[in-house]
């Protein structure tokens, strides 16, 4: 009797386990925003987004090298990749989100270009006409597809991943010993974001293959970029390299720009061993949180940039983390982003392009590029919080 006591007692203790859910409020966040995402922003004659919500918002967009554009019924590539990064990032904790990146596989398929050699994706769906293509936008797809192939396994993802890398490097020239413009056919500079997409494609590409190919086509960036770009008294890195005139440093600072070269030096840390990189990870993310980062009244950190630019700098905090453990960097943009979760969404329960709410943007029109970048930075969290 005792002995089946014990037994009876066991056994409710495992039913009372299994009926108590681990809490994932994060998870649950990056799930709750891309479905809004979702709902909000798509076209579904198209299967692609609108620009803004709402999608009758149709300003002047200024992102581009040669002029403005008026916004149209759909989006440009940018702010469309940012629903492809988040498809992605959802699919990797919970694959009931799977279906999503086929459906964001189709959505950026419409915008390969392959009417011009070598192949590429432009800046606005081919099926509305010739446009521009850009090394940088290229970047970010190429990123995507590695890292869909990393969930689904499809080797369809990879093969166009490395077609990305082709295109990317037919416009690489040797003024001022390398690097890629920015807009195909225009050599006015090289910029950050460019050589910074292809960098961490460059090596995501050898973490997917083994092939030494791309990893000495990463360090080709990333010497590049260290040497032209990178501010070495204040360790972030500059917006490009003005090649007209003799070449001469364009001094803005944007996150993202820093966030590349980070990411990139820790996986050529992960990759070679050698502790130089991990001594620049660690730099560039000291620098980094120093020039960047300032503190509300409430003593909240923020930063005051795009939130997209500041994911990508959140990727290169996380991949430092991972490696370090320490998390002082990815805890200040989590307290900032659970600010604005708290503080600073309006009536649809999107953020706000501010985070600190010292503005109204309750009604103001939100941009796909803010929205879209939400739910994969809620999803990176929950890979830290352990909520998978």
């Amino acid at each position: 009797m005792k002995r089946a006591g014990w037994i009876l007692l066991l056994a409710f203790c495992l039913a009372g386990c299994r009926q108590t859910p681990v809490a994932t409020p994060n998870r649950d966040r990056a799930a709750e925003m891309f479905k809004r995402v979702w709902e909000l922003y798509r076209v579904p004659q198209y299967g692609l987004f609108s620009e803004y919500y709402p999608n009758s918002y149709r300003p002047d967009l200024t992102y581009f090298n040669d002029s403005t554009r008026k916004a149209q019924e759909v989006s440009f590539l940018w702010p469309m990749s940012g629903v492809f990064s988040s498809a992605v990032a959802l699919a990797s904790i919970d694959p009931d989100f799977r279906p999503y990146v086929d459906s964001m596989v189709m959505a950026v398929e419409q915008y390969y270009d392959t009417q011009r050699v070598p192949f590429g994706y432009q800046a606005y769906p081919v099926r509305f006409g010739k446009v521009d293509r850009y090394y940088d936008d290229n970047g970010l797809v190429g990123i995507d597809y590695v890292e869909a192939y990393r969930v689904t396994k499809n080797p369809v993802h990879l093969e166009r991943a490395k077609q990305v890398m082709t295109f990317i490097l037919s416009g690489w020239d040797d003024r001022f010993d390398g690097g890629v413009t920015w807009l195909e056919g225009v050599g006015d500079q090289k910029p950050a974001c460019s050589n910074g997409k292809a960098l961490v494609l460059a090596l995501k590409l050898y973490e997917a293959t083994g092939d030494l190919y791309y990893l000495e086509t990463g360090r080709r960036f990333y010497d590049w970029m260290d040497r032209y770009l990178k501010d070495p008294e204040r360790d972030v890195v500059w917006n490009s390299w003005l090649t007209d005139a003799g070449g001469k440093v364009h001094p803005d600072l944007y996150t993202y720009n820093t966030g590349t070269l980070l990411q990139a030096a820790v996986a050529l840390y992960r990759f070679t061993g050698e502790p130089e990189y991990l001594d620049n990870a660690r730099r560039l993310a000291e620098g980094s949180y120093r020039v960047f980062f300032r503190t509300t009244d409430r003593g909240v950190p923020y930063i005051d940039d795009l939130p997209w630019f500041n994911l990508v700098l959140f990727r290169g905090y996380h991949d430092l983390y991972n490696v370090t453990g320490d998390s002082k960097y990815v805890d200040a943009l989590i307290e900032s982003l659970d600010y604005a979760w708290d503080h600073a969404r309006d009536r649809a329960g999107l953020l706000y392009h501010d985070w600190t709410g010292r503005t109204d943007e309750s009604r103001r029109p939100k941009w796909l590029l803010d929205a879209s970048c939400i739910p994969e930075f809620y999803a990176r969290i929950a890979r830290i919080k352990q909520e998978i």
